[in-house]
């Protein structure tokens, strides 16, 4: 009789914990913000390199201040905006500012079950104006949550 007991316990235990590992809803350990990641370049040298002193904050967007003289910046990521096809963020790069302008498109992905949806998004045009910033070039069109470089600012 014993024997059946414990096949019985086992087979409860065992229910009992596919049901509770099957009800729990996974963690999501992705990043699930897709941003804008541009990188500074020398116009001179054509090489990536680091500037002093970075404030971005966005235009029209009182409380969107995103890196506030923030040193010993390589790489500046920001967002956009999936309500809008326009975003306008100004740059002050050593102490010297420049507006930066960018036309997108959004669309909804689906990151995994646990993580949901984000918008990603589809860069058709950056521009931007010129007191410290010579050029720019968008080298990958679609923002994604990957890391990758999507624009270099050239200075």
């Amino acid at each position: 009789m014993r024997k059946q007991h414990f096949e019985i316990l086992f087979i409860i235990l065992a229910g009992f914990s596919l049901y509770i590992s099957s009800c729990t809803p996974g963690s999501c350990f992705d990043e699930t913000e897709a941003r804008v990641k541009a990188t500074f370049y020398s116009y001179e040298t054509g090489k990536a390199i680091t500037a002093d002193s970075v404030t971005l904050y966005g235009v029209n967007m009182d409380t969107l201040l995103i890196y506030d003289k923030t040193q010993k910046l390589k790489i500046v990521e920001f967002p956009l905006f999936a309500d809008a096809q326009f975003c306008r963020f100004a740059i002050r790069i050593n102490g010297i500012t420049d507006t930066l302008g960018i036309n997108y498109n959004s669309y909804t992905h689906l990151l995994s079950k646990e993580c949901g949806y984000t918008f990603y998004f589809d860069v058709d045009t950056a521009f931007h104006s010129v007191n410290i910033i010579d050029s720019i070039a968008i080298e990958k069109k679609t923002i994604t949550t990957l890391n990758e470089e999507n624009m270099r600012i050239y200075y």
